[in-house]
């Protein structure tokens, strides 16, 4: 038998005391006396500040982790893609040189592109409806596809919902988005949705978003409030449209033969604790974009124009293309199950 394996034998036995011979999440036992090769380190690479939702919840996990298992599992939060940028996480986290990333929706669809269906413009209207349409047999499908990518998902993290920005001038209508340069995630259905309105859609890891919009190669770009905040996009943005066309959420992955050769009470413990952080994450992330809209509206160092229900059904009609477009790909599967489709 090989090391690991006796090592996983020690802590799964080790943890079956804790976990089962003791109440509640207490755990007595001291780990401090075991070696550094008898802990388990689980590396976690973000691309986003500190005090974004991801952010938070991700040191809230890593703080919950090592204080329940008495510091036998450390989660090691590198955000702001210290470790690893946008491009990069994905391989790193395949070649087992981290242990777990949380992308952006968008980003999984170079791996799995029926993903994309997440990014359809207005297919959400609240955050309750992405958790809702994960769990329907279509979303399952979804879920199911990272096993064979040699991933395990682990939940959804919501960031909130997108708004649009610019430089030039405001924008109430689809036709104001004509010619001007839009950074956008890696997705085809993004892609389609900003160039079907006759921008010129571009491609731009984020943690160098502002120096494009610092040096004027870009416009605009589309991301939640938090975000735009965080990186004080907004500074170098005089228009801001509160629209909330797309919604942008964050897939928890880990390398799934890591996860495997996880003894099973540290998979239970990471399982129930990311299920008690993911609660508090959503919670967090409506507060967080509320709190930075106020804060926007009353700093006036933004022109911000609020879509009304009228006008975000006039921009909903003129995306039809690209729904059209996605399931001429992947058919309506995907699509028929989405919400917006089965309200009374």
């Amino acid at each position: 038998m090989n090391n690991f394996k006796w090592r996983a034998l020690l802590i799964g036995a080790v943890l079956l005391l804790v976990l089962f011979g003791c109440q509640s999440t207490a755990y007595p036992i001291d780990f401090e006396q075991l070696s550094e090769d008898e802990r388990i380190v689980i590396r976690f690479s973000h691309v986003v500040g500190e005090d974004t939702p991801k952010g938070l919840a991700a040191r809230k996990f890593a703080q919950l982790v090592k204080e329940r298992s008495n510091g036998l599992v450390e989660v090691q939060v590198f955000p702001n893609g210290f470790l690893y940028k946008d491009g990069e996480e994905m391989e790193a986290l395949l070649q087992g040189d981290v242990q777990m990333i949380a992308p952006a929706t968008s980003k999984v669809t170079t791996l799995i592109p029926e993903w994309s269906v997440i990014d359809l413009p207005f297919a959400f209207d609240r955050y309750e409806e992405i958790h809702d349409y994960l769990a329907t047999p279509a979303g399952q499908d979804l879920i199911s596809k990272f096993d064979s990518q040699g991933l395990h998902m682990l939940g959804v993290w919501d960031n909130g919902f997108k708004q649009i920005s610019n430089r030039d001038y405001p924008i109430y209508d689809p036709d104001n988005l004509q010619h001007l340069k839009m950074r956008i995630m890696p997705s085809d259905i993004i892609y389609e949705q900003f160039s079907s309105l006759g921008a010129i859609p571009q491609e731009i890891d984020f943690n160098i978003l502002f120096h494009y919009l610092e040096r004027g190669d870009i416009d605009g770009q589309e991301n939640t409030l938090s975000n735009i905040t965080s990186k004080n996009l907004y500074l170098l943005q005089n228009y801001l449209t509160i629209s909330n066309h797309g919604y942008l959420g964050y897939v928890l992955l880990m390398n799934k033969q890591f996860w495997e050769d996880l003894p099973e009470h540290v998979q239970v413990l990471i399982a129930d604790t990311l299920k008690e952080v993911s609660e508090w994450e959503r919670e967090t992330a409506r507060n967080l974009n509320a709190e930075k809209l106020a804060e926007l509206e009353a700093c006036k160092c933004i022109d911000i124009y609020h879509l009304s229900p009228e006008e975000k059904q006039a921009w909903e009609k003129e995306f039809k293309p690209v729904y059209d477009y996605f399931k001429e790909r992947f058919g309506t599967k995907y699509i028929e199950a989405l919400p917006k489709y089965h309200k009374k």
